[in-house]
């Protein structure tokens, strides 16, 4: 079994809690929360375009109008996420953000996969998958107290 992934996915997890703290600075730099995410995206954009420049990616035609109207709010999503973190971030600190927002991942995950819905296999909600979920809320009121 190839653990690559695995490893990718935490290396990603923790990409973001980098990302709280440099999109806080230029934040409090600009002094604009939406302005600092609207850098966060253009920068991110910047970096893609090239990435999508020399790796050859291109559009299918016709591919786009196959996909659901629902599905190009995920920018939106994205754009909360990083809003929200930026201020959120020296208000909570590091791990009590990154805790709750893992929270908050776990629990609609639980649901999505158990529906099966936006596109995840249907896996349903055990005991095991529950109480995992409890004890990453333990984990999360543990690392909120101080």
């Amino acid at each position: 079994m190839s653990y690559w992934p695995h490893l990718l996915a935490a290396l990603v997890g923790a990409g973001l809690t980098i990302q709280v703290g440099m999109n806080s600075t230029v934040r409090v730099a600009i002094g604009s929360p939406v302005i600092a995410t609207i850098v966060n995206f253009a920068v991110g954009l910047a970096a893609l375009v090239l990435l999508a420049i020399f790796s050859s990616a291109r559009v299918t035609p016709g591919s786009t109008a196959a996909v659901p109207a629902w599905a190009w709010l995920g920018g939106v999503l994205g754009a909360a996420y990083v809003a929200a973190t930026t201020v959120l971030g020296p208000r909570l600190g590091a791990a009590a953000l990154l805790a709750l927002t893992l929270a908050g991942q776990m629990v609609a995950a639980l649901i999505v996969d158990h529906y099966g819905v936006i596109g995840f296999p249907q896996s349903p909600v055990t005991p095991a998958r529950l109480a995992g979920v409890a004890l990453l809320v333990a984990g999360v009121l543990l690392i909120m107290r101080r």
